[in-house]
């Protein structure tokens, strides 16, 4: 019997469609999952938590969707828990990658299989190429060099899956808040005068990076393009990078050139209608092979 660990977002909905049947649905308590769970529970009855999923014959567990590092009250551990207070705060000091190898080894101990979301949905992740009309430039391709190496530095670091890059200069690195939140900081200010600027800085190009500084976001995002892909070294059974159709209309809206995403490691949530919005906006979306040229 599979258990579905469900975050937010649109993975979750899209795994259960894909499932034969539906799975045990179970949500951290606190966050509103994107599919109504049939359990909730708390980090501090982890070890309940566990033993309830052996009773019910839970043999293999799949974690999908975003969730946030909860607060735990040390009030709230129950006897079941007690025993793995020590691995639960190694895994709640180390980064995303980090705390999910510790929470994997704990289901694994106690006999219950995590499987990864491709492994469910396999489909989710693209061939390689370019399927939308635009095509990525030499500039482009010289970009997705450049983010690949700023993706392995974060990911040496534990920190991130995405960067923002144009013309050889990082506007923005994903955090802990995600890749929509990186993304939000580029739409269209309603302010005219960060409307004119971005234009000059297009006319001027890199000459005008001053306004920003490096790593840092500009007046705008216009040619710049999207690169997510998971950590060099990351465990693929949690966490597996995802973009879906809202990404696609952010990068719309910001005037991105396209989306760059590792082939094999980013899932890819409603194909066709990114491929619609992207050469709406005469983006691309590219599934470069890693270490592609």
């Amino acid at each position: 019997m599979l258990a579905l660990i469900a975050g937010t977002g649109d993975l979750p909905p899209a795994l259960i469609a894909r499932l034969p049947e539906r799975p045990l649905v179970c949500a951290l308590q606190g966050f509103t999952s994107s599919v109504t769970p049939d359990i909730t529970f708390r980090l501090e009855t982890l070890g309940t938590f566990l033993e309830d999923l052996r009773e019910r014959g839970v043999t293999e567990v799949c974690m999908a969707g975003a969730v946030r590092r909860p607060k735990v009250d040390s009030s709230l551990i129950d006897a079941a828990t007690s025993p793995l207070v020590p691995r639960i705060s190694e895994a709640l000091a180390k980064g995303d990658d980090g705390a999910l190898r510790v929470i994997i080894a704990l289901f694994e101990e106690a006999g219950i299989i995590v499987k990864a979301a491709h492994e469910i949905a396999p489909d989710l992740l693209p061939e390689v190429g370019v399927p939308t009309v635009a095509q990525p430039g030499t500039a482009h391709r010289q970009d997705a060099v450049t983010a690949e190496q700023v993706i392995a530095e974060m990911g040496a670091a534990d920190q991130g899956q995405a960067c923002v890059v144009r013309r050889g200069q990082v506007l923005a690195r994903e955090g802990r808040d995600g890749t929509d939140a990186m993304l939000a900081r580029f739409q269209p200010d309603e302010d005219p005068l960060w409307g004119a600027v971005d234009m000059v800085g297009d006319m001027l190009g890199s000459t005008a990076e001053w306004l920003s500084g490096p790593d840092a976001v500009p007046s705008g995002g216009r040619g710049a393009i999207l690169f997510k892909a998971p950590k060099p070294h990351q465990d693929r059974r949690a966490d597996l990078p995802v973009i879906g159709p809202a990404t696609a209309k952010a990068v719309f809206g910001a005037g991105f050139a396209g989306i760059v995403v590792e082939a094999g490691g980013v899932m890819v949530l409603d194909q066709p209608a990114i491929i619609r919005t992207l050469n709406a906006a005469d983006a691309f979306l590219w599934v470069r092979p890693k270490g592609g040229a």
